[in-house]
This record gives C-alpha cells, structure tokens and sequence, in this order.
C-alpha cells in the first residue's frame, strides 16, 4: 500500500484494553491539514466530540489520537477534562497546538479512561518514532470487537499532480451511523480548499456511512474525519470541475470500501448483505426502503437462517414511510425474482436457501417502480453470536 505523503503514525499498548492489545494509536501530519468531519447525532455523545468540533472550527489540524477500552461517554466533566489532556499530551509529543488536535475515543460507555495511561502511551509512541506504516498500526489500535482491521487506499491523478488517500475505520457492533462505536479517518496529501473538502466528505458520507448498519443502534461515539495536507503538490481543488469531481469520486470510494468492511466484520456476522434500491422516486425515498430492510431483525435472522422468507422484506419495505405503488414492487434474493405484483413469485424455495447457504455475500434488490433514484445500504445477518457478544460484553 502506498501512503500520502506527509503522514506518519504509531501505535502501542497503553493498558486501556483488558485484553493487553494495542489500544492507542496517533497519526500526525508534517504540515496543517485542511479537514473536514461529520459526529454521532446522539445526544450522549462522547466528551471528546464537543472538543473536535471545536478544533476543526478553529482552523488547521495536524494530528488524530485514537483510544479504546472506554468510550469516553456519559462520564462528566472529567470525561472533558480528558479529553483535553489526551490533545494536550499529543500537541505536547508532536509540536503542534492542542487545538489542532482530532481526538477519539471508543468502547465501554460511562467508563472514565485512565488519563495517566493514556499520556504514558503517547510519549511511547512519540519516542519509538512514527513511520507511514504506522497509520495502519494505529487503525489496529482502535478496534474494539472488531475481528479484523478495516482500510482502503485509493491512487490517482489529480492537477497534474498523483495523490494518494489512505481510509482507516473501526467499527462492528453498535453500528447505524446518523452523522450526518464506528471511527473512521482518511488521509490524503491532496491540496483541496476547506468548502470543496467540506461539500465532497458530506456526500461520500452520506453514500457510504449513512447508508450502513450493523444492528440499528446509534453510537455515542460515531466520527468520521477526512484530513488533507497538499504535500502532493497539485493545484487547489475548488468546490467545482472535473479536478473536484475526481476527488469527491475517489473519496466515496474509499468510504464505501470502509463501510462496506465495517459491515462484513458486524459483531457475530456470517454474511455481507447488500440492500439496493431502485426506482424510487427521491434517493430518500430508495435509502428509506434500504434502511428499513437492512435494519429488521426479522429480515437479518432469516438471512442467518438461511430462510429465503420475503414476506418479512415486503412487510419492512412497507412500513419505511417510502411513496410507492404496492403492485409495482419487485423484490430479487440474488438474481431471482421472488415476489411481484403484490405475491409470491414463481421460485424454488430450495435453490434460495441454497443460495443463502453457500454465498457470504447476499444481495436483496427491491425495485418500487415509481420513479429513477436508488440507493444501497450494507448490513449483515444477524446469528446467535451476536447476542452472545453484547449480553457478556461488560460481564
């Protein structure tokens, strides 16, 4: 994998984790980045998002710290005092002022972390030195439940310049993302102006981690930030033109490559399931359809079940609120046409649970036959593993 340059991370055991793993990451860049990033909707978000709001208002950012064991959450003001000196430590390790520091935080809500472990970690990781690699070492550091690491990279031209962007997330349980559990970060050595960052992240977000869910429940600790620092060289990207659209293609890419990860990797998972929409009338209408079919335990345990069961997709695509004809809606279990005109459609049963058997990744299309917009949104089944995993999950 190639990485952008002017970033270098690191990553180490602190002690955060009960489990001994690597629990603190940072990645730092050699020069002010412009940023851009999109919080949890939760009204109980972590203490560590009011801070990181107010460092990307306040101009240049120049490093990301991530811990997990604790989330940070429902914990006072000592969970804002954290916070604070979790940036401090870090400006303090890397020469930059505190305010230009993206700090977060995961795990075990209303759970105070250890502010002395966490400065001990990040003179550690200050005194072993960062390297380019180490920006994957530190997206390890943050998971959680997580069974395997999540990255994705992308390479292009761009102003007659190549650039390259690296995506790190975490993310498997407590996952339905409303931003605008889960982290996610991109680095990129493009040079692109704050509004077209700003206007290009919103929308990659909105066509990749707002159309995500793992089990429908909305973190206190969901951030998703994009961090730009023109050492590629390429002339500035405005909020207009083929340079602009390249990136915010490039961008969407990325993300989706990292929801799409978060989604196979759910807590207890056996299958990737893709819900895609179309012919909606708006793109709100199609993800409304999507959302409603990806988030239904009925639908996620049949899938697990291997129980090709559409009644319980029609009856979520009925109660989504999207507008629509009943008697034009199709509905496909792979490429198989299972229930039309407002029935059953002529299938095999057993082909289907066959399919739903031997395949990891399950594909449900629903077409609404009302108008030309679609979405897709990425979740998982939903099996016996994952209620094992939250009912011991502090115990």
């Amino acid at each position: 994998m190639r990485f952008p340059k002017g970033f270098a991370g690191g990553a180490t055991k602190a002690g955060l984790k009960a489990s001994g793993k690597p629990d603190l990451g940072v990645v730092v860049s050699d020069r002010p980045c412009v940023a851009a990033g999109l919080f949890t909707k939760n009204k109980f978000s972590g203490s560590n998002i009011p801070f990181c709001r107010r460092a990307l208002k306040e101009g240049g950012i120049r490093a990301v710290v991530m811990h997990a064991g604790q989330a940070n959450a429902c914990t006072g003001r000592e969970g804002l005092e954290v916070a604070r000196q979790t940036a401090i430590a870090v400006s303090g390790s890397v020469g930059c002022g505190y305010n230009e520091v993206i700090v977060g935080s995961t795990g075990v809500i209303g759970v105070l972390p250890k502010l002395n472990k966490i400065q001990n970690g990040i003179r550690a990781i200050a005194e072993k030195g960062l390297t380019p690699d180490g920006i994957l070492a530190a997206g390890e550091a943050m998971m959680t439940t997580d069974t395997v690491p999540k990255t994705a990279s992308a390479r292009f031209r761009l102003g007659g310049k190549m650039v390259t962007m690296v995506g790190i997330a975490k993310g498997s349980g407590m996952i339905h993302p409303n931003m605008a559990t889960m982290l996610s970060y991109v680095f990129t050595d493009a040079r692109i102006s704050k509004s077209a960052l700003r206007m290009a992240f919103r929308d990659a977000v909105e066509g990749s981690f707002n159309c995500l869910s793992v089990d429908g429940d909305t973190s206190t600790s969901d951030m998703a930030v994009v961090l730009a620092n023109g050492a590629a060289g390429n002339r500035e990207v405005k909020p207009q033109g083929k340079d602009y659209t390249a990136f915010r293609k490039k961008l969407t890419e990325v993300c989706t490559d990292l929801s799409r990860k978060i989604a196979r990797d759910g807590e207890g998972a056996t299958k990737l399931v893709t819900v895609r929409v179309r012919r909606a009338s708006t793109f709100d209408d199609a993800r409304r359809v999507a959302k409603a079919v990806a988030n239904s335990n009925l639908v996620k345990t049949a899938i697990f079940g291997r129980d090709p069961n559409w009644g319980r997709i029609a009856c979520a695509v009925g109660y989504s609120g999207a507008r629509f004809t009943p008697d034009n809606v199709m509905i496909r279990l792979g490429k198989t046409l299972i229930f039309a005109k407002g029935k059953s459609a002529e299938y095999n049963q057993g082909l289907m649970s066959k399919y739903l058997k031997d395949t990891d990744e399950v594909l449900l299309e629903i077409s609404l036959g009302s108008g030309r917009a679609e979405a897709i949104v990425s979740t998982c089944d939903l099996s016996y593993d994952y209620v094992r995993i939250n009912a011991e999950y502090t115990t």
